[in-house]
């Protein structure tokens, strides 16, 4: 099986921990941010990208029955502190919504591939939309502390969305907003400034999450930038998040030779220029 060439995961790695609620709030009014503390050293054994299996809680109103992929918002600095930024939307994260500080909550991971990067890259591009920023977040920090210059495209419904700050953390950025309430998260004016971007200066890589849009512009952008990598780190449903159960499988074409890989144990991180297809997935 093919993977991106970032940190692979060790099995033994893999674990359930059981976790204490440390902090849990609105960010705005769609996404919230939590913060775990588990008996392990999350910190160091968690890479840039990969993600967890949540045991989301069950009352007498809300009983999700499988368990949630979500990627990891960030780790440490303390060795068992994790943290997700999600949007409420479904079930699980309608059930998870109403933890309290000092609730438990069941993990499992970490789980998949990790982004591609290296300390000898100069400058990166990171193009985020809604909750995919949360997914990007850690590759933020991992730069910055390389003092690798970053440029950060970020497109949302309404500035209340952007999450701009969350996104960042304090990391110095060249950042552009783009929003769909004036119209300039348009596709077009996206690709135009990418193509903008990628024209003006020397870029080592570009990633991105979840958007199928923004992954088509990227497939069709990067092939007047060869030498640019591009990476995505792609959303899809799971079941078991093990590999197990094949309902996350996705088409790829690696060079030529048609594979179909499972996104949750293959990936979640992707070459753009290997993904096929027009499924939606974000």
């Amino acid at each position: 099986m093919n993977q991106a060439p970032g940190f692979q995961r060790n099995a033994e790695q893999v674990a359930s921990h059981e976790c204490e609620v440390m902090e849990h709030r609105w960010v705005n009014k769609r996404y919230k941010y939590i913060r775990l503390s588990a008996q392990a050293d999350l910190h160091q054994t968690t890479g840039v990208g990969q993600f967890y299996q949540l045991k989301c809680p069950i009352d007498d109103k809300l009983q999700p029955f499988l368990l949630r992929p979500m990627s990891v918002y960030g780790t440490g600095p303390e060795p068992g502190t994790i943290e997700f930024l999600y949007n409420v939307t479904g079930l699980g994260t309608r059930a998870m919504a109403n933890l309290n500080v000092g609730d438990t909550m069941s993990i499992v991971g970490p789980l998949g591939n990790t982004f591609g990067f290296s300390p000898d890259f100069h400058r990166i591009m990171l193009i985020a939309r809604g909750v995919g920023l949360a997914t990007m977040a850690p590759l933020v920090q991992q730069a910055a502390r390389a003092n690798v210059a970053i440029t950060a495209i970020m497109s949302a419904r309404t500035p209340d969305d952007l999450m701009r700050e969350e996104f960042l953390r304090g990391a110095a950025a060249d950042v552009h907003c783009l929003y769909d309430s004036d119209g300039t998260s348009a596709v077009e004016n996206v690709e135009k400034l990418v193509r903008e971007q990628l024209s003006s200066q020397p870029f080592d890589a570009v990633y991105t999450c979840g958007s199928h849009r923004l992954l088509m512009l990227l497939q069709r952008v990067l092939v007047d930038f060869p030498q640019v990598r591009g990476e995505v780190a792609m959303e899809q449903r799971m079941a078991c998040g093990m590999g197990v159960c094949l309902s996350c499988v996705r088409l790829f074409d690696m060079d030529g030779d048609k594979q179909f890989l499972r996104v949750c144990r293959e990936g979640p991180v992707f070459s753009i220029r290997h993904v096929v297809g027009e499924v939606e997935f974000g």
